[in-house]
């Protein structure tokens, strides 16, 4: 196989023109035949024993000729493609020109290739920082959310009930006389200001006490999605059973020992004071290395092959699938679920993987220049705990696993710590103040 031509056609794509000749091709079409007479069978020979001129007889003169061709472009263009100057993006599409046994095969394959990213500033990109003040009022809700993880139902028939209780209903709806499908329950359980039921209804609970009797007027919504019930006025004959309402502890020493690893109300406070702390610093940092992140990513202004953010969409869709699977469910039951088409899924993904692509050649750019390199101690400490994760070596691990996508995984991270050090903290823009209104003359 020779390359004939190489011809860049547009931006990210390249045709090559590939020929082979007579003599190749023959050899090559003898593989293919003995590749496939021990499964050929003709009336009056054992299978395997069809000769290749009695097949090509029979089946025609090129019954061979398409796995000949499958097996140059396979095995001879990738081995031309892996000298080449350009990295691919994808499958080469590969079109014959010409076939004949007198002149061989003549081909093109096209081929789509990397983008050449050009960057400049990647250094020194500028981006704010700012740590949330922790104050006493958040110590005071995590307090609150301690005493609500600690509270108690208690059953109440002193008072009527209340927005914020829980009470036990029987209730029955009706249509004028005629009690309607789906509309009756014994000893339903109902948060009153939870919003569970049709507007209206659990406001016509409160001030009711256990062992009322009494009806509840309301009209189901326009929208409502049984159209039959839809706007319509239904009377529910209701039976308040019981009432229950949530008392929330004292904050005092005794429910901090029961609950938490502090001994006093102020330890707790202090020790709370510090995580809240260390969550706001590393909610800040996050959100400085994404700014970092995002300008870098704004930074790529080159057409991007769109078949790169569709492999991209297939690992996020993929990702997907087994976090499903993880939790018992298909995706095809996660698309019935939500109404969606696997196409209108694959969409929603779309920003993300082409941020992630966009990210990826940025980086990757980046080692490149500037030449990051990769110890032979770092490669093997990295790899040291899948290695021991799987009772393999280190080598095994090397052979196992495809060695250059991993290496230059550790240059492209590599790269993102050279670029959040090199990042700078600058104070944050104030907000704009809206401008001042002209008095009316």
């Amino acid at each position: 196989m020779s390359l004939k031509s190489n011809t860049r056609t547009e931006v990210n794509t390249v045709e090559l023109v590939f020929e082979v000749g007579a003599e190749e091709f023959e050899a090559a079409v003898e593989r293919a035949y003995q590749k496939a007479k021990k499964n050929i069978s003709l009336p009056g020979f054992r299978k395997g024993k069809v000769t290749r001129k009695m097949a090509e007889a029979r089946m025609g003169e090129s019954v061979f000729w398409n796995d000949a061709v499958d097996e140059l472009v396979n095995t001879e263009l990738l081995t031309e493609l892996s000298k080449a100057e350009f990295e691919l993006v994808d499958r080469p599409s590969v079109d014959v020109e010409s076939l004949s046994k007198e002149e061989g095969l003549k081909f093109k394959a096209i081929c789509i290739t990397t983008p050449d990213v050009k960057l400049e500033g990647y250094k020194g990109i500028k981006a704010s920082k700012t740590v949330k003040e922790v104050t006493d009022a958040d110590v005071d809700a995590q307090i609150e959310l301690l005493r609500q993880r600690n509270a108690r139902l208690v059953s109440v028939d002193d008072r009527p009930a209340q927005m914020g209780d829980e009470v036990n209903i029987n209730f029955e709806g009706f249509f004028g006389d005629e009690a309607f499908e789906g509309g009756k329950g014994e000893e339903f359980p109902l948060k009153l200001g939870s919003g569970q039921f049709i507007p209206g209804f659990e406001e016509q609970i409160v001030g009711k006490s256990v062992g009322d009797e009494f009806d509840v007027v309301v009209t189901f919504p326009e929208n409502y999605q049984m159209e039959d019930y839809a706007g319509k006025e239904a009377t529910f004959k209701c039976k308040l059973n019981g009432i229950t309402e949530t008392q929330l502890p004292e904050v005092d020493d005794d429910l901090i020992q029961d609950s938490t690893d502090s001994e006093t109300v102020e330890d707790f406070r202090k020790a709370e004071k510090e995580r809240l702390e260390l969550t706001a610093q590393r909610d800040a940092d996050v959100a400085f290395d994404n700014a970092v992140m995002n300008a870098l990513i704004a930074m790529v202004d080159v057409p991007i092959p769109n078949v790169m953010f569709e492999h991209r969409i297939d690992d996020l869709v993929a990702n997907f699938e087994r976090m499903l699977q993880q939790q018992g469910m298909k995706l095809d039951q996660y698309l019935q679920y939500t109404g969606m088409a696997i196409e209108d899924f694959r969409e929603t993904q779309r920003d993300r993987a082409e941020n992630e692509v966009k990210l990826r050649l940025a980086l990757e750019k980046i080692a490149e220049l500037e030449n990051i390199q990769l110890t032979d101690d770092e490669i093997n400490e990295s790899l040291k705990g899948l290695a021991e994760a799987n009772g393999l070596s280190v080598d095994e691990v090397k052979r196992r696993i495809p060695m250059a996508d991993y290496l230059m995984d550790m240059r492209v991270t590599k790269a993102v710590e050279l670029v959040k050090d090199a990042a700078e903290i600058v104070p944050e823009a104030p907000a704009e103040e809206a401008p001042a209104e002209t008095p009316a003359e």
